[in-house]
C-alpha cells in the first residue's frame, strides 16, 4: 500500500528514529522459517503453494522490487512465467504479458535560481527547496518561471484567514508555517490544505525549511520516480519551502509584522526559475496483464478484474540491525511507517530494550539488513492473485477474468493509473475490480481487533450497493467466516485508504471496486516485512474468499448496477 510519504516513507521513518534503532530489541510472535524450498503448485489455494511463491517474491535477491529497477523486472518476469504456466492468455503489449509504463526519474535542475529585487540570490537547498510532484501529497507544478513577480504575504499556511486565491493571482506568495499542537512550526505542508487552491499564483513559498528534519530535506533533493505526463492548463502552482530568513528577505520585513495580502516592502518583486530534469529509469517499468477467457459466449467480452501491486520500496539508504528494527516497532511504533515513534528513549523504555536485546542475542547474532522485502506489502497480494488465477483456471467462470499485477503503486499508483487510462481491454467492459494489498497479517498482535477472521474492506459500496451486498453474501453463504471491518472506509477517514491503493484508479472511471486488506502492522514499510512473519493461513483464507467473490461476480446474469455518483476521473481523490 502506498505510504503517506510515498516510497520515501520507509526510508524517512527509519532515518528519523535511527539513533534509537541501534539499541532496540526483538519480539517476534508468529515467526516462521527464514527459508523455504519452493515446490510445484496446484489448482487448490493452499498454504504450501502460497509459501512457495511468496518466499521467491520476498527474497533478498529481488532487492525490494522497486519499480524501474532490476529487482522489479525480476519480480515481473517471475509473475509472467507463472501466468504462462497457469495457462492464462497474455494481455499486455504486442502479444506479451507486459504493459510498459512511461516512468521517468525527475530531479531539480541545479541551476535553479530565486532572487528578490535588490537582494542577494537565494541558495538552492540552503535557502529554498522546490517541492517535487508527489501523487496525493505535493500536487505542484515542477517548473517556476517568475519574472519580476510581485511578492505578497499570504498569512499562515492553511489558515482560514490566509490570502484568497484571487488575491494570490499572478503574485509570488510567501506564507508563514502552520503550527503543530506544540506551537512549533509544522513542516508537513501537505497536511494543511490543497496546494492547487492557489493555481493562479506565480509561485508559493512556505517558511518551513528551518523546521524540516534532515531526512525530509534529503527526500526533496532525491530523484523522484514519476509517470511522464503533459501538464494540464490551469494546473497547480510551483511550491517551495524556504527558511524564515529567506522569507523575510523576499518580503523585506518580519512575517509577524505583516497581515495577509500585504505587499512586500517597497513593492519588492522576485525573479527566479527552476525546472525538472528527467531521465529514463534504469530498467523498464511494466505491469503484468493476463486474461482467463470466460465460458459464456455472450458474457466473455466482459471482465472481472483482479489485481495487486508487484513493487515495493527497494533498498534502504543504510543497513540496520534487523531484530532491532523489528522490536522497536513492536514496542513503540505499532503502525510501522504510519505511526509516530520516540526519537529518544526514556530510562524505562531503554531498560525494556536492553532486556529484550540481551535475550535475543543469546539466541542468535545480529543481522544487518537493508532490503525492504515487502512480504506483506504486497507480495502477499501478488501471490494471492496468482493463487486465485490458478484456482479459477481449473473452473473458468462465465465472464472473463482480467488479472493485472500493477507496478509503481508505491510511487503514486502509477501502474494502475496508466493501465486504466490505456487499458488493454475496452475499459467499459470491466464490470468490477477486486484489489488485494496486504493480506498476510491482521493477527491480534498486529491490530487491536485482529485475529484469524479479521478482514478490512474499503470501497465496496462507494459505487455499487450490489457489489457490497454480494461480497457479504459470499462471505455468509460460502462459510468463510470473516468479520468484515468497514471502519477504514469511513468518509474523510484520516488514513485516506480509499485513495492509497490501485483500486481507486478503476473507481475514478466508474468501475465498482472492493479493496481487501488485513491492515497495517508494525512491519509496514519497514525492513522487517519479511516472509517469516506472514500468516500464510490468513493469506490462503482471504485468497479463497476473494476467488469466491470474483466467481460470483463473473457468473451473474447482469452487470452490477452503479447506483452511486461517479468521481471525476481527472480530479483529486477524496475519501
Amino acid at each position: 500500500m502506498k505510504s503517506r510519504f510515498r516510497a520515501a516513507g520507509a526510508a524517512l521513518a527509519l532515518a528519523v528514529v535511527s539513533p534509537a534503532l541501534a539499541q532496540a530489541p526483538r519480539t517476534a510472535p508468529g515467526e516462521g522459517p527464514a527459508r523455504h524450498t519452493a515446490r510445484p503448485t496446484a489448482a487448490a489455494i493452499t498454504r504450501q503453494d502460497a509459501m512457495s511463491r511468496l518466499y521467491v517474491l520476498a527474497d533478498d535477491s529481488m532487492m525490494g522490487r522497486d519499480a524501474g529497477t532490476r529487482g522489479n523486472v525480476m519480480g515481473t518476469d517471475y509473475i509472467a512465467a507463472e501466468a504462462r504456466r497457469i495457462g492464462l492468455r497474455p494481455a499486455g503489449d504486442n502479444g506479451t504479458f507486459f504493459q510498459a509504463i512511461p516512468l521517468v526519474r525527475r530531479s531539480v535542475d541545479p541551476a535553479s535560481t530565486l532572487t528578490p529585487r535588490g537582494g542577494n540570490a537565494l541558495r538552492l537547498w540552503g535557502d529554498f527547496a522546490p517541492l517535487p510532484y508527489v501523487e496525493g501529497f505535493f500536487n505542484v507544478a515542477t517548473t517556476l518561471a517568475a519574472q519580476a513577480a510581485p511578492v505578497v504575504y499570504g498569512g499562515r499556511w492553511g489558515d482560514a484567514a490566509a490570502i484568497t486565491p484571487e488575491q494570490a493571482r499572478g503574485k509570488f506568495v510567501v506564507f508563514a508555517p502552520a503550527l503543530a499542537p506544540s506551537g512549533r512550526p509544522d513542516f508537513r505542508v501537505w497536511m494543511q490544505g490543497p496546494m492547487e487552491r492557489y493555481a493562479g499564483a506565480a509561485g508559493i513559498a512556505i517558511a518551513t525549511l528551518d523546521a524540516s528534519p534532515a531526512p525530509f530535506v534529503s527526500f526533496l533533493r532525491e530523484e523522484q520516480l514519476v509517470l511522464r505526463q503533459e501538464p494540464r492548463p490551469g494546473g497547480p502552482p510551483p511550491v517551495m519551502v524556504v527558511t524564515s530568513t529567506a522569507a523575510e528577505q523576499l518580503l523585506g520585513a518580519p512575517l509577524a509584522s505583516l497581515r495577509p495580502g500585504a505587499a512586500a516592502a517597497g513593492g519588492r518583486t522576485v525573479t527566479g526559475s527552476y525546472r525538472a530534469a528527467e531521465r529514463p529509469t534504469d530498467f523498464p517499468a511494466r505491469n503484468v496483464v493476463a486474461i482467463l477467457p470466460g465460458t459464456d459466449p455472450r458474457l466473455r467480452g466482459q471482465y472481472v478484474a483482479v489485481g495487486a501491486h508487484s513493487d515495493h520500496v527497494g533498498i534502504a539508504p543504510q543497513a540496520l540491525d534487523h531484530d532491532s528494527v523489528l522490536v522497536f516497532n513492536r514496542l513503540f511504533r505499532r503502525g510501522g511507517a504510519e505511526a509516530e515513534a520516540p526519537a529518544q528513549l526514556d530510562p524505562a523504555q531503554a531498560a525494556r530494550f536492553r532486556g529484550a536485546l540481551d535475550s535475543l542475542r543469546r539466541l542468535r547474532p545480529a543481522r544487518m539488513d537493508s532490503v525492504f522485502n515487502g512480504a506483506d506489502d504486497d507480495a502477499s497480494g501478488t501471490v494471492g492473485v496468482l493463487e486465485i488465477a490458478q484456482s479459477l483456471a481449473a473452473r473458468p467462470p462465465r465472464r472473463s477474468v482480467l488479472f493485472v499485477w500493477h507496478t509503481a503503486e508505491e510511487k503514486g499508483l502509477f501502474g494502475s493509473e496508466y493501465f486504466t487510462s490505456h487499458a488493454t481491454v475496452p475499459r467499459d467492459s470491466i464490470v468490477a475490480q477486486l484489489n488485494i494489498d496486504m493480506i498476510g497479517r491482521g493477527r491480534a498482535d498486529d491490530l487491536e481487533r485482529g485475529g484469524a477472521g479479521y478482514l478490512q474492506l474499503v470501497g465496496s459500496r462507494r459505487l455499487s450497493t450490489q457489489l457490497g451486498d454480494l461480497v457479504e453474501e459470499v462471505n455468509r453463504t460460502g462459510n468463510y467466516g470473516f468479520t468484515l471491518d468497514y471502519s477504514m472506509d469511513a468518509d474523510a477517514h484520516p488514513a485516506n485508504i480509499y485513495c492509497r491503493s490501485d483500486h481507486y484508479n478503476y473507481a475514478r472511471w466508474g468501475i465498482p471496486v472492493t479493496f481487501f486488506t488485513t491492515g497495517t502492522h508494525p512491519d509496514y514499510h519497514m525492513l522487517t516485512d519479511e516472509a517469516q512473519y506472514v500468516d500464510f493461513d490468513k493469506l490462503v483464507s482471504v485468497s479463497r474468499f476473494i476467488a469466491g467473490v470474483a466467481e460470483a461476480v463473473a457468473n451473474r446474469d447482469a452487470r452490477l448496477v452503479l447506483d452511486k455518483p461517479r468521481p471525476d476521473p481527472h480530479g483529486a481523490c477524496k475519501q
